[in-house]
C-alpha cells in the first residue's frame, strides 16, 4: 500500500498487481483493530459517474512493518465498523443507510 496522507489518497495493489487509487475518508482504531473508509478515485470522469458511491471499508494490518489492507471477513464485525463510519461521516457526507438484501 502506498500512502499520501497529506493529499488523502491511498494507492492499493490488488492480488493481480494492479493499482487502485482511493480517497481516504476516515480511519478508526478499536479494540478489534484499525480500519479505513475509502472511496475510489478514477482517472476517467465517466467512471466516477457510473460508481455507486459505496464506501469501501477495510482492515489495516501491519505485516513486516508495512501496512496492508484486507477485507473484514467477520460479517458482524464488518457491520459494527460500517455503522461507526456511517455515524462519523454522516455529518460531512450525504450517506444513505445500507439496505439489507433479501432473497
Amino acid at each position: 500500500m502506498v500512502d499520501d496522507y497529506q493529499s488523502g489518497l491511498v494507492t492499493v495493489l490488488d492480488e493481480d498487481g494492479k493499482e487502485h487509487r482511493f480517497q481516504l475518508l476516515d480511519a478508526i482504531e478499536t479494540d478489534d483493530g484499525r480500519y479505513v473508509a475509502l472511496l475510489p478515485v478514477y482517472d476517467d470522469p465517466s467512471d466516477s459517474i457510473n460508481d455507486d458511491g459505496e464506501l469501501i471499508i477495510l482492515e489495516v494490518l501491519n505485516e513486516d512493518g508495512e501496512d496492508t489492507l484486507a477485507a473484514i471477513e467477520d460479517e458482524k464485525l464488518f457491520d459494527e465498523i460500517a455503522e461507526i463510519f456511517e455515524e462519523r461521516l454522516s455529518d460531512l457526507y450525504e450517506i444513505e443507510e445500507m439496505e439489507e438484501k433479501s432473497e
